[in-house]
C-alpha cells in the first residue's frame, strides 16, 4: 500500500470533458494523475463506485459543502475517483450539482487503485475489483496524508475529516 511521502504513481485516469479547450476535446481525456499533481495541494477521495448510496448521500455531498473551505486553507483542487468509465463519473456529477468544484476522474480499470494497493475485491458480488474507500492529501505529488476506512465505517474519507488534516 502506498505510504505517505511517497510519490503519486503515474497511472492513467480519465475525465469527461463537455466544453473543448486548448488540449482537452470533447468527451473522455486521459488525465496523468502524477503529472496533474504536480505542483499543486489536492485532495483526493476514492470510492468503490459512482452513485452508490452512502457515496451519494455523505461523500461526494460533503466535498461540495466543504470545497471553499478546503480552497481557502490551499487546496488547488479535489478529486473524486471512482472505478467506472468516465461517462459514468460525469453524469453523476452533473446530477450532484459539482458544476468543476470537484473533478470526477474515472479509474475504469482500477489502474490507480492497483498501483496504490488500495484495492477492494468485489468479484464475488459481480462487480469485479474496485477502490477501497480512502482519501488523501496530495502536496506536489506527494502524499502528505492517507486515510483508509474500515468496512462500514465513514469517518476517516470524509471532508470534514480531511479540512482537519490540512
Amino acid at each position: 500500500m502506498i505510504e505517505v511521502g511517497q510519490r503519486l504513481p503515474s497511472t492513467t485516469l480519465f475525465e469527461y470533458i463537455e466544453v473543448a479547450t486548448e488540449g482537452c476535446s470533447v468527451g473522455p481525456n486521459a488525465v496523468d494523475a502524477a503529472k496533474a499533481s504536480a505542483g499543486k495541494t489536492i485532495v483526493l477521495f476514492a470510492l468503490p463506485g459512482a452513485f452508490t448510496p452512502t457515496c451519494s448521500a455523505q461523500h461526494l455531498p460533503g466535498y461540495l459543502a466543504q470545497q471553499a473551505t478546503l480552497s481557502a486553507k490551499g487546496v488547488d483542487e479535489i478529486w473524486c475517483v471512482s472505478v467506472n468509465d468516465a461517462f459514468v463519473m460525469h453524469a453523476w456529477g452533473k446530477s450532484a450539482g459539482v458544476e468543476g468544484r470537484v473533478r470526477m476522474l474515472a479509474d475504469g480499470s482500477a489502474d490507480l487503485a492497483k498501483a496504490l494497493g488500495l484495492t477492494l475485491d468485489l468479484t464475488a458480488r459481480g462487480m469485479g475489483v474496485r477502490s477501497q474507500r480512502f482519501a488523501m492529501i496530495i502536496k506536489d505529488g506527494v502524499v502528505a496524508d492517507l486515510q483508509v476506512e474500515q468496512p462500514g465505517k465513514f469517518e476517516v474519507s470524509s471532508a470534514e475529516n480531511m479540512l482537519a488534516r490540512l
